[in-house]
């Protein structure tokens, strides 16, 4: 998969200042959405995230990991500040089973230029 990103709109003002536009080939790119009842359950709601992504990593043979938050897609979201906690303990957790982990800038819209071969495991769905 080739995933390359570059910085749009800052729509959080809690968005770090220092962003920069890059790119990943061979990596997964996880887009996540955490919802206000996630909120509840966070340990498990991260558990259950690196369970996933270990899981997908594996399927797709890759040990890049790229988290990217897709928010603004639903009706029910968990406030900025969880979600952004969420990511940084799930990219510590990944890293620390020695995957490479990292995180899109958090807080804007994004430009986005993602390329996923045709098979089926590129492209999974989870929902817990």
């Amino acid at each position: 998969t080739r995933f390359y990103y570059k910085t749009g709109d800052k729509v959080l003002e809690m968005a770090d200042e220092n962003v920069r536009s890059t790119g990943y080939d061979n990596a997964l790119v996880a887009l996540i959405h955490a919802e206000k009842e996630d909120e509840d359950d966070s340990q498990g709601v991260e558990k259950k995230l690196v369970k996933n992504l270990k899981w997908a990593a594996k399927k797709n043979n890759t040990n890049v990991v790229i988290l990217h938050s897709f928010a603004h897609l639903s009706d029910s979201k968990a406030a900025p500040e969880f979600t952004k906690k969420l990511f940084n303990s799930t990219e510590k957790r990944m890293k620390n089973a020695e995957y490479e982990t990292f995180q899109t800038p958090f807080g804007y819209f994004l430009d986005l230029d993602l390329k996923a071969p045709g098979y089926s495991m590129a492209r999974v769905f989870k929902n817990f």
